[in-house]
């Protein structure tokens, strides 16, 4: 396995702290962790007024469907709209409509015409909030800090998201019994406040205008095809699955486990849950040092099996002799998802890369949310213990793929900026931006003794093509000139061409072409455009 360190532009070796450096990403860091506190406490708030209305179970686990469900119906399209529209301006529009949305909750509720029905509609307003902002903050952490803080920047986020699960319920707790779930909607207003005032005071560098905003269902299905076409991102996917799935089965039955096997309170439920989270804290300063010395696959194989031993503490230990390896489940999910959180943003381009965090949000949850529901049947018909090994011994299983499963050598690696490197097509007349769809075609001249290796090479030029917007391609050899060998592929449009060209093609997409032209006879290929024509039938 090969190590990998981070150093900064001077040598120096990047710190766990490195990102707060920065007085833009440090303030919304601390936005962020505000606003996660008070979504938290927010969530502790709807279900206790749902247990004082007398509410029935179903209807208070709902708070929770109605918080993350959103993210499963809306990732996609959030993606699109972060990467077709100025994300700066995105998050401040999706956080003043957070901020509208929770005032008004808190004001029906201090007016006590608030009914379940309607909370849970305002939970889902809030929660479709939540899941259109979530892509475009991700995005944009690459334009906060240096590409190699972008790991430790991954850490730090993840540690909001811990800490505020920690802190924000207990907080959440309090303030309820000193003065009502209003009050707490109230303060979950003020907290998405916090973020708008943080995003205004940040002077985002002015951004290069795209040739012409895509049309909605294309950056979908431009999105879906570069992820299709991407084997790096499709194995982080893959990978945050593959982990994600069993590992679920711990936070969904630690309830369970608290109060039926341990047999505690709402306290010492609080207490494991803080476990969990202080072991994530303590990631930041073990995660650095970590990353320096052992790969990312190594990592994420070691944390995949050191996370599989607190599924076996809660079916088998003690509570007390339990907190040690929840914490160690908490440093372990962290380092996970840090680790394929921080390979995803290096992976993507500028243009897709809401999109792709969209894909990975909505792999990350739904593997959490179809986990969770697979461990708690398996708990019902089979018992808390069958449960609770059939985690562990997967987790093991996960930790062993990492072997034939990994994350690609290139993985974060590749040059991501946009290349010059396509030719500039000789046109004899220009085309309407909507003609098409454009036929290319590419020549190569491939002497005999080297066919099976420019075969080869050509594998990923074909995902380079139809990761940028091409579809139907297709490799030709002449039956005529045995050197020769045909390129072809269409676009959907002149314009959908243009931006391939321009915006999309990529440092590591020419340098694909570049290595099949170097098995051709004259280190050269030969383009040629064609652009569709309606024929009257």
């Amino acid at each position: 396995m090969v190590t990998q360190s981070q150093e900064s532009a001077d040598g120096r070796q990047v710190s766990a702290w490195e990102p707060l450096r920065s007085r833009v990403y440090r303030s919304l860091f601390i936005a962020q962790l505000v606003s996660n506190i008070g979504t938290w406490m927010q969530n502790v708030a709807a279900q206790w007024f749902l247990v004082e209305k007398h509410s029935s179970d179903v209807i208070v686990a709902l708070v929770q469907t109605a918080s993350l469900g959103p993210t499963l119906l809306l990732g996609l399209f959030a993606g699109v709209l972060a990467d077709l529209f100025d994300r700066r301006r995105l998050l401040i529009v999706l956080q003043s409509y957070a901020v509208l949305v929770a005032f008004a909750l808190a004001v029906l509720t201090y007016l006590g015409r608030l009914s379940p029905t309607s909370l849970l509609m305002f939970t889902l307003a809030v929660g479709c909030a939540s899941a259109l902002t979530g892509p475009a903050w991700q995005a944009i952490q690459p334009e906060l800090v240096p590409r190699e803080q972008i790991p430790s920047a991954s850490i730090l986020g993840s540690v909001s998201g811990n800490s505020a699960r920690a802190i924000g319920p207990a907080i959440g707790g309090v303030v309820v019994a000193l003065a009502g779930p209003a009050a707490v909607f109230a303060i979950n207003a003020v907290s998405f406040a916090g973020i708008i005032v943080a995003l205004l005071a940040w002077r985002r560098p002015k951004q290069r205008a795209p040739l012409e905003r895509e049309h909605l269902g294309h950056a979908i299905i431009s999105g879906v095809l570069f992820v299709r076409n991407g084997p790096d991102i499709r194995r982080i996917l893959l990978r945050s699955a593959l982990f994600l799935f069993p590992a679920s089965a711990l936070l969904a039955l630690l309830p369970v486990a608290a109060a039926h096997r341990w047999h505690l309170g709402a306290a010492g439920y609080g207490v494991a849950l803080g476990a969990i989270g202080f072991g994530a804290v303590l990631a930041v300063v073990v995660g650095a040092p970590l990353r320096r010395r052992v790969s990312n696959n190594v990592l994420l194989a070691t944390s995949a099996a050191a996370y599989g031993l607190a599924p076996l503490a809660v079916a088998w230990l003690p509570f007390a002799a339990a907190i040690p390896l929840l914490m160690l489940s908490g440093m372990a999910w962290l380092l996970t998802l840090a680790t394929l959180n921080a390979a995803a943003q290096l992976s993507l381009p500028r243009w897709v890369r809401a999109r792709g965090l969209s894909m990975y949000l909505l792999v990350a949850t739904g593997s959490q949310a179809t986990g969770a529901y697979v461990w708690g049947l398996v708990a019902t018909r089979a018992g808390l213990h069958v449960a609770m090994l059939g985690s562990a011994v997967a987790l093991g299983a996960v930790a062993l793929s990492v072997a034939v499963l990994p994350l690609r050598p290139c993985t974060g690696e590749l040059n991501v900026d946009v290349s010059t490197a396509w030719p500039t097509p000789t046109l004899m007349f220009e085309p309407r931006p909507d003609d098409g769809p454009v036929l290319v075609t590419v020549r190569y001249r491939v002497t005999a003794d080297n066919h099976e290796e420019f075969i080869e090479a050509m594998r990923a030029v074909r995902q380079s093509r139809l990761r940028t917007g091409g579809h139907s391609w297709r490799l030709y050899h002449s039956l005529g000139e045995l050197e020769t060998f045909l390129e072809r592929f269409t676009v959907a449009s002149w314009t959908e061409f243009e931006r391939q060209r321009t915006e999309r093609w990529l440092g590591y997409d020419s340098e694909g072409v570049t290595r099949a032209i170097g098995y051709t006879v004259d280190r050269a290929r030969q383009h040629e455009y064609f652009v569709a024509h309606r024929v009257p039938r």
